[in-house]
């Protein structure tokens, strides 16, 4: 087959519908409004700074800003550079939680001197999972994720059912676990701790209560994705309070769009052979858009049983009106 000669499945681009529903928005809240959304395969980046970057700027300062979160989670220390770059260009800001705010951007959602969630939102624990070099693999021969809870699990249950003459559970850990993944989560979770904690001193004063909710949201549930809703986090002591219904709507309406925006867009040339060219990472405000399409070939190479990426065009694009019409360019940040 020649590869050349398929056509290539594009998502839309639905920027018009999104801007209106923007301004309904603002109208609504009577303030500014922001967009930081992730599709299922997207997740929080050092590259979503610069992006968000380019439209506070182009924006300028903001008396208090209303941040739509939508993510699965991703880079915790991208999540502080995120919240400290916020409250350059603001004296105040609301997180507005419709639906999942996940690890990471439960870490983007403390930065919030206040935070609203609607009936089906929810944040999660951000305890420390690491993808290390020398990670374990799985049946597709690629590292996994290693979590510091489920170490400290094993090794506690370890203690509690091993007979007296095998007392050393690292000994049959070190055969699945490299010795060097377990130092990285060790310190993964310090950092972790640390970032909830500088996040939350942008409006929480009091050290001790920035303090027990770090400790809390890193350590006190069963697992990660453990769902934190509305009644459990005033438990933790955030600043939490209802979504207004008709806000929560209009949310609705916005992430309908930019699912769509995100829809997976895969173009299957044969059985090892396929084109991905789905939008990941969406950032938006009044005027202007920021997002981010891969665009590459994937190949599944079978004498190592993994996908590799190839012609990667993957990129940065930046949509604004002019006149009328959408301009659509590329924005560099590498």
């Amino acid at each position: 087959m020649n590869f050349e000669d398929v056509e290539i499945k594009r998502p839309p681009v639905l920027f018009d519908k999104t801007q209106a529903l923007i301004g309904s928005l603002e109208e609504e809240i009577e303030g500014t409004f922001l967009t930081y959304w992730n599709s299922e395969n997207g997740s929080v980046c050092h590259h979503d700074v610069v992006a968000l970057y380019e439209i506070l700027q182009a924006l300028g300062p903001q008396e208090h800003i209303h941040l739509f979160i939508k993510s699965g989670g991703g880079h915790g220390q991208a999540s502080l550079r995120i919240v400290n770059l916020l409250w350059q260009y603001t004296q105040g800001i609301t997180a507005l939680i419709p639906l999942e705010c996940a690890s990471a951007a439960t870490m983007i959602a403390l930065g919030a001197d206040e935070i609203r969630m609607g009936p089906l939102a929810y944040l999660t624990a951000v305890d420390t999972s690491l993808r290390h070099a020398l990670s374990p693999i799985d049946y597709t021969n690629s590292r996994v994720n290693v979590s510091q809870d489920e170490l400290v699990r094993i090794i506690r249950l370890w203690g509690e059912e091993a007979k007296e003459n095998d007392q050393n559970p690292y000994g049959a850990l070190f055969q699945y676990v490299h010795p060097l993944v377990i130092g990285a989560i060790d310190r993964a979770k310090s950092l972790s701790i640390r970032l909830c904690h500088e996040i939350l001193a942008y409006h929480v004063k009091d050290e001790e209560q920035a303090e027990a909710i770090s400790q809390y949201l890193n350590s006190n549930y069963p697992s990660h994705n453990y769902p934190i809703t509305l009644q459990e986090a005033e438990k933790i002591g955030l600043h939490v309070t209802p979504l207004d219904p008709h806000v929560s709507e209009l949310l609705f309406q916005l992430n309908a769009l930019y699912s769509e925006m995100g829809q997976r867009a895969l173009t299957d040339y044969d059985e090892r052979n396929y084109h991905d060219n789905e939008i990941l990472n969406i950032i938006e405000g009044r005027g202007i858009q920021i997002l981010y399409q891969s665009d590459k070939d994937w190949h599944y190479r079978q004498e190592e049983r993994r996908w590799i990426s190839l012609n990667d065009q993957s990129n940065w694009y930046r949509l604004e009106m002019e006149d009328g019409e959408m301009v659509r360019s590329e924005f560099f940040i590498r």
